[in-house]
């Protein structure tokens, strides 16, 4: 009777540790496909069918069939895998086509759904309303449909999409004859206007003239047209080269004031669907124009009477009348000057800048031309009524030549730091680095970023500036303000509920969806933060990472 009891013992233990056995060689099977083979020669009936029971096998959850092999009467064991839950999830995310169909879901505003389906406010009265967030400043939230639902709507009102397609043909008729009228109404308005006289206020174009860059303009092209008109009277009584590139350096100067004027005309326009950002950079356009202006009448016809004068000299008459000019030419250029300097420093003193910093960089384009062109005025007279007295002493005609190559000289070197400062300003200029690093502070502050990455901040002129960045969200911070608005007692219940792959997908689509509308409402508000704080920022592009 013992060594039965005995025997049966040792058996037993022998089937557990062959239990063991096997399970532990299960889990290195999962683990990877390099001991598949090893797994697949372990479940062969004969290979431990003996040592370990029918109610092992059980337990492991191994299902077998019998397959009889060709020669032999032995069977084999084949194991059929049960999916786990993690994979049942997958295969139902799968199955999941993306199509035309699926984005029959997407939101249409009224007004597109009305536009593109033809359809009136009366009919969308009948559809599902939504409301979702608006991406405008002046509005929280707006009401949008299904588009399936509008596509729906639209063939229950016109029968078929061939119908719709004739009436959005005739609408698109419709429209284009409608422009056309309103082009040939506008026309004869204009027409009309310059007949009788346009009668409507332009207080805002009229006052820009009044204050800042617009009177210094306006002063500026007074005092240089009359200097013009007398320069020439000088130069037509006398015939001094120096005189004559006076006389040309006002009437470029005059002219080149003129361009500045309607460049700030133009530049305070509002913008247009055409040019969304404004036309804020009319003002460097006219001052580049000015510049190549100045180069090529001023400077030009300047070196070319002082070359002509130098081969071809000619007796100058009596400079007296010359002189006086010239001495009112200087009192009023010196004027001009002392405007734009004054115009300029209070500009600098606003921005925070240096007189010397804000001039270089060329932050006000229309005054920055007046200075110059002020200052080449008044070293300009000074030159050729230098050159005029050494003839008058010498009584050799080639100092007055000389001095027409001065001031074209001079002319030359103010065009050409013109022309490259509002190209560098055209291009794309970047605002000053404190100003940077107090927006990139603004935003590495905020608990719910992250990082800033690629970090542009564009002046686009008149003290309007364009920030764009990268900006990392911490998906928790996220997340946790979307929580803070919802009910967890009915959340855990919703999760309670969940027992299916297909309620798990329905139960996060909808969450994930609302955790999105949530981020976006986070860079609304840091958009509205940084404009807030910083008045200068007129555009923010703020970019999801």
């Amino acid at each position: 009777m013992l060594p039965g009891l005995a025997a049966a013992a040792a058996a037993h233990r022998c089937s557990w540790s062959s239990l063991c056995r096997l399970r532990l060689r299960c889990r290195a099977a999962a683990r990877g496909s390099s001991d598949r083979q090893e797994w697949q020669s372990l479940v062969t009936f004969g290979s431990f069918s003996n040592s370990v029971p029918c109610c092992t096998l059980n337990q492991v959850k191994l299902y077998s069939t019998s397959v009889q092999k060709e020669g032999q009467g032995s069977q084999t064991q084949k194991m059929e895998k049960v999916p786990s839950f993690d994979e049942a999830v997958k295969a139902v995310l799968k199955k999941r086509e993306y199509g035309p169909k699926y984005t029959q879901n997407n939101f249409i505003t009224g007004v597109r759904a009305m536009n593109e389906f033809c359809l009136k406010s009366s009919d969308l009265e009948q559809l599902r309303k939504i409301r979702r967030r608006s991406p405008h400043e002046d509005t929280e939230s707006f009401t949008v449909y299904l588009r399936s639902d509008v596509e729906a709507k639209s063939l229950e009102v016109w029968g078929s999409p061939e119908a719709l397609a004739r009436e959005k043909k005739l609408r698109k008729e419709a429209e284009i004859e409608y422009r056309e009228r309103l082009f040939r109404n506008q026309k004869i308005l204009r027409e009309y206007r310059d007949f009788l006289g346009n009668t409507k206020p332009r207080s805002r174009t009229a006052s820009i003239f009044f204050k800042g860059p617009g009177k210094v303009v306006m002063v500026a092209i007074c005092i240089n047209g009359l200097n013009c008109f007398f320069k020439f009277l000088a130069w037509i009584y006398t015939g001094s080269a120096s005189m004559f590139s006076e006389a040309i350096h006002s009437l470029s100067d005059t002219c080149n004031q003129a361009l500045l004027a309607l460049g700030i005309s133009k530049s305070v326009q509002t913008p247009d669907p055409t040019h969304p950002y404004g036309f804020s950079n009319m003002r460097y356009i006219a001052s580049l124009i000015s510049g190549v202006g100045i180069f090529m009448m001023g400077a030009g016809l300047s070196w070319y009477h002082g070359i002509m004068g130098l081969l071809n000299p000619q007796p100058i008459e009596s400079l007296l009348w010359a002189y006086c000019i010239l001495a009112g030419s200087l009192v009023s250029e010196g004027a001009t000057l002392l405007v734009a300097v004054n115009e300029l420093r209070r500009s600098a003193r606003a921005k925070g800048m240096s007189f010397y910093k804000y001039v270089m960089e060329s932050r006000d384009p229309s005054t920055n031309v007046i200075l110059l062109e002020d200052t080449a005025a008044v070293l300009g007279v000074t030159i050729a009524a230098t050159c005029m007295g050494l003839t008058s002493i010498t009584g050799n005609p080639l100092y007055d030549s000389l001095g027409s190559l001065g001031v074209g000289t001079l002319l030359g070197v103010v065009s050409a730091f013109l022309i490259y400062t509002n190209t560098e300003a055209l291009l794309g200029r970047s605002i000053q680095p404190e100003q940077v690093q107090r927006l990139t502070e603004l935003l590495e502050n905020d608990p719910s970023v992250r990082a800033i990455h690629d970090v542009k901040a564009t002046d686009l002129g008149l003290g309007k500036v364009r920030f764009k960045a990268e900006v990392d969200f911490d998906g928790r911070v996220v997340t946790r303000s979307y929580l803070e608005k919802q009910d967890f007692d009915q959340m855990l219940q919703e999760i309670q509920e969940v027992k299916t792959p297909e309620e798990l997908e329905t139960f996060m689509l909808k969450h994930g969806e609302n955790i999105i509308d949530t981020l976006g409402a986070e860079v609304d508000r840091l958009e509205k933060e940084l404009k807030k704080r910083n008045p200068e920022v007129r555009h923010v592009d703020l970019e999801i990472l």
